[in-house]
């Protein structure tokens, strides 16, 4: 029997500006639009809670929900109790359920968020990115630094269990200490978990135009390197647990929807350009409004091919190599079989020896394994913090070519 899903994502595309490193699905929308004002939004939301109602509900009250996009505080807090209530009569949403909501500074007064907690949200995400107005100008962003004072000034008025901040290293003309200022600031401020990643100039974006990778005003290689190395340094001696690649957490408050991705378990997705994963197949909605509207008209039809057994495999390795406990080898064995995992362990050796990858016991004390003798079911494989995460893409691929 496949595992049914208990987590939804929920896309909601529109944003005040395309930030200049941004290849998601969005709608630009400008800087006076809202819910309450917006017939695209109001559209948008109609389509979205048509697609909700078509899905039915496979029995599992679901445990987390995440909003995200775009910027989701854009909806009114009316539109967005709708489709709270709607999950829960569609699907049931057990109680303490993480309801996670992105937001952008600048966009939210302090009635809205009152507004989005009386609805169900306990965790916010503000995506900041930086703690210096050129950087951000030169990001696109819509926001300055005192937007993002004010922005976690109001978040703290409404106590808020769980709240994080999104910073991006590697952005034209950053600094080690423009870096460094903004781990510290972010750490002063105190959240409760702080995600950090790194830029990616991906090929349709307006950086693609702007810059090509590795040039300047790009930092180099090394010194995005120093940048990682400075977060896990900067971020773990001040009580933050680096619990996956790209973010920490103080104890208790790591993200529960994003380990569903990790752990690679199924999940409800839910309008353009979403994902979801259940029922053995991945499926990815229309990027375009007008092509997803369309979709949902004719029914919502999800036609793909069941994902073999091979892609399983080398998705949970992609993905739970990404935690820092990183994946349980007896779970392994039992569910891809123990010569797999001798395959895995073949490959995995040069990087063993090289202490980017290793096997710990259920303390996280390493243990030593010879390379002549069979590897042990017990313990976890993991990578390394921080050489091991940082190399993570170069042991995938070596993984992906044998196994594939």
């Amino acid at each position: 029997m496949k595992p049914i899903p208990s987590s939804a994502y929920i896309h909601i595309p529109f944003c005040r500006r395309r930030c200049y490193y941004c290849d998601f699905p969005v709608s630009v929308v400008g800087d006076k639009a809202r819910g309450e004002n917006s017939g695209t939004i109001v559209q948008y939301v109609e389509m979205l809670c048509r697609e909700i109602k078509i899905t039915p509900g496979l029995g599992k009250p679901l445990e987390t929900v995440f909003f995200g996009g775009g910027t989701p505080s854009l909806l009114s807090v009316e539109q967005l109790s709708y489709i709270m209530e709607l999950l829960v009569h569609q699907f049931g949403i057990v109680a303490g359920a993480e309801i996670s909501m992105e937001m952008d500074p600048g966009t939210f007064d302090l009635a809205h968020l009152k507004g989005y907690r009386d609805a169900g949200v306990n965790r916010i995400s503000l995506g900041v990115q930086a703690f210096q107005d050129e950087l951000l100008k030169y990001a696109g962003r819509s926001h300055t630094v005192s937007d993002i004072f004010a922005a976690v000034e109001l978040i703290r008025q409404i106590d808020v269990p769980d709240f994080s901040l999104d910073l991006i290293s590697g952005l034209p003309h950053q600094t080690l200490e423009h870096w460094q200022n903004s781990l510290e600031t972010a750490v002063a401020i105190s959240p409760t978990h702080i995600s950090v990643y790194d830029l990616i100039v991906e090929p349709v974006t307006a950086f693609a135009r702007q810059y090509k990778p590795g040039s300047q005003p790009l930092p180099t290689d090394d010194t995005t390197v120093k940048m990682y190395k400075l977060a896990q340094q900067v971020l773990t001696s001040n009580g933050y647990q680096h619990y996956e690649i790209s973010n920490y957490a103080q104890p208790g408050h790591q993200c529960c929807h994003n380990r569903v991705y990790w752990e690679n378990r199924p999940y409800y997705g839910f309008g353009m350009g979403a994902a979801s994963y259940f029922g053995g197949q991945r499926f990815t909605r229309e990027r375009t409004r007008r092509e997803y509207y369309e979709w949902v008209t004719f029914g919502c039809g999800i036609d793909c091919p069941q994902i073999s057994a091979n892609d399983i495999l080398l998705e949970t390795l992609m993905l739970g190599l990404r935690l820092a406990e990183g994946l349980d080898l007896s779970a392994l064995a039992q569910q891809f079989g123990e010569k797999t995992l001798e395959q895995i362990w073949k490959c995995l050796q040069p990087y063993y020896r090289q202490s980017w990858v290793e096997i710990v016991d259920i303390d996280g004390k390493a243990i030593d394994i010879c390379n002549d003798k069979k590897l042990s079911l017990s313990g976890q494989l993991r990578l390394t913090d921080p050489e091991g995460f940082l190399f993570s893409n170069t042991i995938l691929a070596a993984l992906f070519e044998q196994l594939e």
